[in-house]
């Protein structure tokens, strides 16, 4: 069969010099142009994994991602996309651009059977099907066996009714077939990473918490399931060798829940010489010194810790059974190894006034994490924060379907005036920001404590070069190089910031010239190249003008715009069909002991099956 695995916009996007959407299916009114975080535009995770699964089973299947195209070309490729299915991933920010594409669909391919799922689907997906008549199927939670099985249903035309795991309509009702098992052999799922080129990995599902704020249980169920360290060790392998830079996310939602796992992993890593950089996602609660050192020498460089406040009466409050002296000490283990730490951090959890998002802000200087960033709350079906909200009559799951908003972000009972401290101050700072950044002192003990270490080496260089120690930032930038640095444009940029110091310009072109034939588009790169153009443009050398160049080794994902793992541009036949593939049992793979992991709307990664 045909597939067409679909990521729409959140509503519709007007073409440039066209003019927006009056008929109420245009963007939200309070809408203004960075409201849409980079994460919202990375492909869901799960839309690669069903497209595995359906491609091992002999199905032709195309994967794009639509999220930022205005409407009147999704319609368009719609229209050229002759599919027999197609799914769609839902997330509470594009569930109006889901119910609008399957409109165009329906209109377009009234034979073809549209199927949707993800985070905002499944606890929602009787509302869905009542609401929007063009979907056939909702599928619920883990989708993988739920959607083969459809697959199998309509390629022998067969009804796909009663499938477990599933909603649909039956002569007009909506019906709910039985629960589906989740799935605790991951390694028998074909993996993402034989099929596709993205920079995301998942390694586990389930999360053994239950914040009151997250999807994850809605979506995985209780519990944590992970893939065996040979599975992870073969994505990561087949991964990195697709990507032209080096880097790469783990988005599991507590990579460390399973600590004897994850050091089996980096040890793999180290033997296996799988050389990139790599940050994930974890609790402050399921880290320790062996693991980090671990961690760190086999590549990773961040780790974004869910820390969402510093008012021990707010942690208590959102169940996240964690302390603020368990935040700092997590997090100056990490710094001792050089791991750049970063916090997610929330306001209008339950329970926040004035008082507490103080406590916050007083605790942030306290701790000192290289990096944080804070978002409101929002309340996300499927979560605890939806249910007793729900019940205590404040809010209704109609709202979704009724209002225009891109989440419904709101704090859950703080009072108007406080809400109003909090929002005046968000706007102030929203976004990324930088606390903490380590001196030639503290590079050179994380150094000492990692040995010849690349990337300690690199760090060292670019702290030296801070500092107008030229000579010695060479040393340990050249020395970085010799050991095989992951990214070589980040060194190469650094020799160039060094020759410039000097005011060494023809090395600093030379230089230059290098990084850009390893990593084009690294930010810092990208940023120093064009200051160095408009500089030789005004006469710098003759002039004497001051240069500004920046060297930064800190771990920052290369966006590439391409696709299906951005929305980047379509090729001219991009609709064409390959020919169906002969399907293959998949290889067999030792399962070891793992872990369990989650994946949940928290507006911060997008990897939920369908």
């Amino acid at each position: 069969m045909r597939i067409a695995l679909l990521y729409p916009p959140p509503w519709k996007i007007p073409a440039p010099g066209e003019a927006p959407d009056t008929s109420g299916d245009g963007p939200p009114a309070d809408y203004r142009e960075g409201d849409l975080d980079p994460d919202f535009h990375q492909t869901p995770y799960g839309l690669f994994s069903l497209g595995a699964q359906a491609l091992r089973a002999g199905h032709q299947v195309k994967v794009l991602n639509l999220s930022s195209y205005p409407f009147s070309q999704v319609e368009r490729i719609v229209r050229e996309l002759d599919a027999d299915v197609f799914g769609m991933s839902c997330w509470t920010a594009n569930r109006r651009g889901v119910a609008l594409t399957a409109r165009s669909i329906r209109r377009i391919h009234p034979a073809a059977h549209i199927v949707v799922g993800g985070p905002h689907a499944t606890p929602l997906a009787a509302e869905m099907l009542r609401h929007h008549p063009e979907i056939d199927t909702v599928t619920l939670g883990e989708s993988e066996h739920s959607f083969l099985e459809l697959l199998d249903r309509l390629e022998a035309g067969r009804p796909a009714l009663g499938l477990a795991g599933t909603a649909y309509r039956v002569e007009g009702r909506v019906e709910l077939g039985p629960p589906r098992a989740a799935i605790e052999d991951l390694d028998a799922l074909a993996s993402p990473h034989d099929h596709f080129s993205t920079h995301i990995v998942m390694t586990s599902r389930g999360c053994a918490w239950a914040c009151t704020f997250c999807g994850a249980e809605a979506t995985w169920g209780r519990g944590f399931r992970g893939q065996s360290v040979p599975y992870v060790l073969d994505a990561l392998e087949a991964t990195v060798k697709k990507l032209p830079v080096k880097m790469v996310q783990v988005k599991d939602d507590t990579f460390t829940t399973n600590r004897k796992r994850v050091i089996e992993i980096c040890r793999g890593i180290r033997e296996r010489k799988i050389s990139f950089l790599w940050s994930c996602d974890t609790r402050v609660d399921v880290l320790g010194d062996d693991l980090l050192r671990e961690m760190r020498l086999a590549g990773c460089q961040r780790l974004s810790l869910g820390v969402e406040s510093g008012s021990p009466a707010i942690l208590k409050n959102i169940d996240k059974k964690i302390t603020a002296k368990k935040i700092i000490e997590s997090t100056e283990l990490a710094k001792k190894y050089g791991i750049q730490v970063r916090y997610y951090m929330m306001l209008g959890n339950r329970g926040e006034t004035a008082e507490t998002f103080r406590e916050t802000l007083a605790f942030l200087e306290a701790a000192r994490p290289h990096q944080y960033i804070f978002s409101c709350l929002s309340i996300y079906p499927g979560t605890r924060d939806f249910d007793d909200a729900e019940a205590a009559g404040w809010l209704e799951r109609d709202v979704y379907f009724r209002g225009d908003f891109q989440e419904l972000k709101t704090p859950f009972d703080a009072s108007e005036e406080d809400t109003a401290l909090m929002s005046a101050w968000f706007e102030q700072n929203k976004g990324l920001r930088e606390l903490y950044r380590e001196g030639v002192e503290e590079r050179r003990a994380i150094l000492a404590l990692l040995g010849d270490h690349h990337a300690a080496h690199l760090e060292l260089g670019v702290a030296y070069l801070d500092a107008g120690q030229l000579d010695l930032a060479e040393r340990h930038v050249a020395r970085a190089l010799e050991l095989g640095y992951p990214l070589p444009g980040l060194a190469y940029n650094a020799l160039a910031c060094i020759a410039a110091g000097r005011r060494d310009w023809q090395a600093m072109q030379d230089h230059f010239t290098a990084a850009a034939k390893s990593d084009p588009q690294h930010a810092v790169l990208i940023r120093n190249v064009q200051a160095a153009r408009a500089w030789y443009a005004k006469g710098g050398p003759d002039k004497g003008l001051p240069l500004d160049l920046v060297a930064r080794c800190d771990f920052q994902l290369l966006e590439r715009t391409a696709q299906p793992a951005l929305p980047g541009p379509l090729p001219e036949d991009f609709a064409a069909w390959p020919p169906a593939v002969v399907a293959r049992p998949a290889p067999a793979r030792p399962v070891e002991a793992g872990g369990r992991e989650a994946a949940g709307q928290r507006g911060r990664l997008r990897v939920v099956p369908s």
